[in-house]
């Protein structure tokens, strides 16, 4: 379509573009590459007869050019309502394009005089609208139920004081109908769309129940789950660690597979203990400064981290020294680890944890650190992340540092006088007090609680010495030795 007032255009012909560039108000002309421009193809002249019958008529249905290819309904209708009530949205995936039919003529003049005045971005990136020649979008029909209309309902959930996953949604609306697929996006509050939706991946914000082993694939790796969880109970009550909180069930077909030990059949959301649910962070990216330069790199702050929700990757700033991106399994986790981990000694450095601008840790300038290892780590697929299945988040305790920690997945043979000799072997504090729990006797590990001088001599022991590799005599495979904080405050 050319009007009025463009400079020039790009025209691609048999996937080679070509520049047409105005010569005069109505006339354009092609620009051919050197060796071809001997070869005169076309001029295009446009004829102004005083009216507008060259001009697509205002419609309530707009043209959206340019999109990425990940984009989804969900995506328009985050970006575009704010121009008036959408009606339905058609998607052209493989041409990169989508139909939106608002509710009125006046919300479309709205988006289409907005989008020639200023960028309008979808899904981060820059959308180019027009009317469509449509009055109306066609639905779809299904063939087995002749009186089927818009399958897609809208729910808008404010100040939200738990993750909203799609388990969560699952468990709400299947209930009353069968729930088909679930997207999910974030606007001031958190809105989704259960029903009629093209879904491209199954993870924390979207999925199709009709296709259960949809996974996207990213730079040639599986994605894991992202933490189901908010906040989580200690499956230790028996020991002191604390009570359980009230529950909410999962559905009955829940898509995650547990084992015959795993007994739990509901997920515990107990009540936030700080108020930073009230107005959570808008990024899963967290930002860490003042980070010991030879002492912290990539895998000291998973250890760390990982214990208030799943690490996907972590990065240092080359830029900033001692400063590090932290990309969690979701917002809610940002929001713990600030609450519990801004402003402790580890190494005599005091961190600052806040809420980054990113929305994700790209593995660009990647540099090697002073200790040798790389500045940029990927996460995403460790099996150290404690929040991946309902199972192991349940067993998981959100506790701040403290003097105490609690060991566990050792091997029977291991002595107090081992963990001493560890801590000494990696230059960390000795514990001053140990305690050892009962084991079953058909138990393969064993558990305890080691007490230091001080929460500052914990959290370096833990951010070193969490998920270590401890060998034994003629033993096939390791322990990985796990490490958290206690809610005891001394033995």
């Amino acid at each position: 379509v050319l009007s009025e007032g463009f400079e020039g255009l790009m025209l691609s012909l048999s996937d080679r573009e070509f520049l047409l560039q105005t010569k005069t108000p109505n006339t354009f002309h092609l620009l051919l590459p050197a060796r071809e421009r001997d070869v005169v193809l076309l001029s295009l002249c446009l004829q102004d007869n005083g009216d507008d019958t060259h001009r697509i008529a205002p419609s309530p249905v707009v043209h959206v050019r340019g999109l990425c290819e990940s984009v989804v309904e969900a995506d328009l209708v985050e970006s575009l309502e704010k121009f008036g009530n959408i009606c339905y949205v058609m998607m052209m995936p493989f041409k990169r394009q989508a139909l939106v039919e608002f509710e009125d003529v006046e919300s479309a003049d709205r988006c289409v005089a907005c989008g020639s005045k200023e960028a309008v971005y979808i899904a981060g990136q820059q959308a180019y609208f027009n009317y469509s020649t449509s009055k109306r979008i066609t639905r779809p029909t299904n063939a087995d139920d002749p009186n089927s209309g818009n399958k897609v309902l809208l729910l808008s959930i404010q100040n939200p004081l738990y993750p909203i996953t799609t388990d969560v949604l699952y468990t709400v609306c299947n209930p009353i109908g069968n729930v088909l697929r679930i997207v999910i996006f974030k606007r001031n509050g958190i809105q989704a769309m259960p029903s009629r939706l093209n879904v491209i991946r199954n993870d924390n914000d979207s999925w199709d129940y009709t296709k259960p082993f949809l996974v996207r694939r990213e730079r040639g790796k599986g994605r894991q789950r992202q933490a189901i969880l908010g906040e989580h109970p200690s499956s230790y009550s028996d020991n002191g660690y604390g009570s359980h909180c009230p529950l909410l069930p999962l559905p009955s077909n829940n898509r995650f597979k547990r084992s015959s030990h795993e007994v739990p059949d509901v997920v515990a959301y107990p009540l936030p203990q700080t108020s930073s649910y009230i107005g959570h962070s808008s990024s899963s990216v967290a930002m860490v400064s003042g980070l010991h330069s030879t002492k912290m790199n990539c895998t000291r702050i998973f250890n760390l981290f990982c214990l208030y929700g799943n690490i996907e990757k972590v990065k240092f700033m080359k830029s900033v020294p001692g400063t590090a991106l932290v990309e969690m399994g979701d917002e809610y986790a940002v929001d713990r680890a600030i609450t519990h981990l801004n402003s402790i000694k580890v190494f005599s450095k005091r961190l600052n944890v806040c809420v980054s601008k990113q929305h994700a840790v790209i593995p660009s300038q990647v540099f090697e650190l002073e200790d040798g290892t790389s500045s940029y780590k990927d996460f995403a697929m460790t099996r150290n992340n404690r929040f991946t299945s309902a199972g192991q988040a349940s067993k998981n305790i959100i506790q701040p540092p403290s003097c105490v920690l609690h060991f566990y997945n050792v091997p029977p043979c291991i002595t107090e006088d081992d963990l001493l000799r560890l801590c000494t072997e990696h230059d960390v504090p000795g514990f001053i007090k140990f305690k050892m729990f009962d084991a079953k006797p058909s138990s393969k590990t064993i558990s305890g609680l080691l007490e230091f001088d001080s929460k500052t001599h914990a959290v370096e022991v833990l951010t070193v010495l969490n998920h270590y590799q401890i060998r034994i005599p003629n033993g096939s495979n390791p322990y990985t030795l796990k490490l958290c904080f206690s809610t005891s405050s001394h033995l």
